[in-house]
């Protein structure tokens, strides 16, 4: 952990929340995507903290260093969005920037349209989760497969039953490599495993017309699908689109993903919190 950093620990529904806290200003609250840990955000970049922002990151549910929990199948989103409150209330943050990945993005929105007095702006990073697709869609037999190498061979059966053909090969070694980071980095694999048989499958909201009651300055950070072909460019663009004001953001053609670059995704993220902040002031 980074000497600037500040640990915290908070419960959530008796689940212990492991993260960290960094710099001072108003509070922007990163999550991660399913399998990653709070690392995996802004990969490293302090950006955010040395624009003036105060940047809280933690490990979700049995990921990373915070405890599995209770029940292998309490990992839905209705719990994840109970956690994030919970960290909320646990630093007394009556309101603070959101910004997921993947996962992530999914649990901020979810809290943004259930208790919106808590959300100052949302990122949204790589969303993946689509509400017009039949269930099936959602849990695929590839997230059991996925669960099922990680329970039985770790790293190596969770790589052995990753789809690497839709990956295009310069990409494939960047993938890997990340693939064994992040999973090297979880103490409770097994919850982790978990979490892939039930986070697919869960909802975090119905239709995408729900996302007309966002109000609040939002960004959509999408992938172009040569790189990133499982958070499909073509939904981002419809989560975008259904939320009032919302801007989309992509990497140009050829060019890495934006969600991979931590620092390029936190001049997002404080462009964000800038038209946030001056939308807060016009109001008062």
């Amino acid at each position: 952990m980074a000497e600037h950093s500040r640990p915290f620990g908070v419960h959530s529904d008796g689940v212990a929340l492991s993260g960290e806290r960094a710099g001072a200003g108003p509070a922007v609250v990163l999550l991660h995507g399913l399998t990653a840990t709070r690392r995996y955000v802004l990969m490293g970049s302090r950006l955010l903290e040395r624009s003036g922002y105060e940047v809280v990151s933690y490990d979700a549910r049995g990921h990373g260093h915070s405890a599995p929990a209770g029940m292998p199948s309490d990992y839905g989103y209705e719990h994840l969005a109970r956690d994030l409150e919970a960290v909320l209330d646990g630093l007394g943050l009556e309101r603070a920037i959101l910004a997921g990945a993947s996962m992530g993005a999914h649990t901020a929105l979810r809290v943004a349209l259930t208790d919106p007095e808590r959300v100052t702006a949302l990122g949204l990073i790589t969303p993946a989760y689509d509400p017009s697709a039949a269930a099936a869609a959602q849990d695929g037999g590839s997230w059991q497969a996925l669960a099922a190498g990680l329970r039985q061979g770790g790293v190596e059966g969770f790589l052995r039953a990753y789809d690497f053909s839709a990956v295009p090969d310069r990409w494939r070694g960047t993938v890997e490599r990340v693939i064994r980071q992040r999973l090297s980095a979880h103490e409770h694999p097994q919850a982790v495993a978990d979490a892939l048989e039930v986070v697919p499958r869960s909802r975090p909201f119905a239709t995408m017309a729900e996302l007309a009651a966002v109000e609040v300055p939002a960004v959509v950070v999408g992938s172009r699908d040569d790189a990133d072909p499982g958070h499909p460019l073509v939904l981002a663009d419809r989560y975008a689109a259904a939320l009032p004001g919302a801007q989309l953001v992509v990497e140009p053609q050829d060019s890495s993903p934006i969600a991979w670059q931590g620092g390029r995704l936190s001049r997002v993220l404080a462009e964000l919190a800038r038209r946030a902040g001056a939308l807060a002031a016009d109001h008062t």
